[in-house]
């Protein structure tokens, strides 16, 4: 689909990192690009919320979903369930609730874009709650491409990406992390969110692509 100054592009989570990123890139197109998350006051966990929001904005040609939830780590032993099934609310259920609402305003012909995470397919003592809504999410997209066709339903699976996402954690033990998976990656660094970003419009401008689960993890998975 051609960008004119008619199109409106929605981000839910893009305020930071990767979304971000996504709606910069977008802004040097024409149209608009309208970004929601908690700090513009759409909570995905609400869906009378995100009735109200995309109601108020009408026809969309793109929709793509990057807000994050803090998963916890930790294996199921030691794990407080409630917390786990916060984190699904958010990622998992959030983004289901937006997909549902907003395919209503798609135009033909239109994008929707998820996103999911490579430890989706990779085992990981102490990762299972990501691993498991990521895997949830890239199962359940498939699904929603043959239900909501034409329609386009894609996933973007990210690697770790130096973002926001990690903010909370003090700067040496960030750095260390970082550098601990760079040395471990093909690719020789960890994710910038512009690189994310890159994907994403991939999902966007590619009319013969639906379905498609697009890794942009540095190699992690190969590894």
């Amino acid at each position: 689909m051609n960008f004119t100054e008619q199109s409106t592009s929605v981000i839910v989570g893009g305020h930071t990192g990767i979304g971000r990123a996504l709606a910069d890139a977008l802004r040097e197109r024409p149209g608009r690009v309208l970004v929601a998350s908690r700090r513009s006051g759409l909570d995905v966990t609400d869906p009378s919320a995100v009735e109200r929001y995309f109601e108020a904005i009408g026809t969309i040609d793109h929709l793509i979903f990057t807000a994050g939830s803090q998963a916890p780590g930790g294996q199921l032993l030691d794990m407080d369930l409630s917390t786990a099934r916060a984190a699904f609310d958010t990622k998992f259920w959030g983004s289901l609730a937006v997909a549902k609402v907003g395919a209503r305003y798609l135009r033909a012909g239109g994008s929707l874009t998820l996103t999911s995470g490579f430890l989706a397919r990779r085992a990981v003592p102490g990762t299972f709650v990501k691993t498991a809504m990521n895997a949830a999410l890239e199962a359940v997209a498939k699904v929603l491409a043959r239900e909501l066709a034409p329609l386009r339903v894609n996933v973007v699976s990210p690697g770790l990406t130096d973002s926001e996402a990690y903010a909370g954690m003090a700067e040496d033990a960030r750095l260390a992390m970082l550098q601990r998976a760079a040395n471990n990656l093909p690719v020789g660094r960890v994710g910038r969110p512009q690189d994310l970003a890159q994907g994403y419009l991939l999902a966007i401008d590619t009319p013969f692509m639906t379905g498609a689960v697009i890794d942009i993890d540095g190699g992690a998975l190969i590894n």
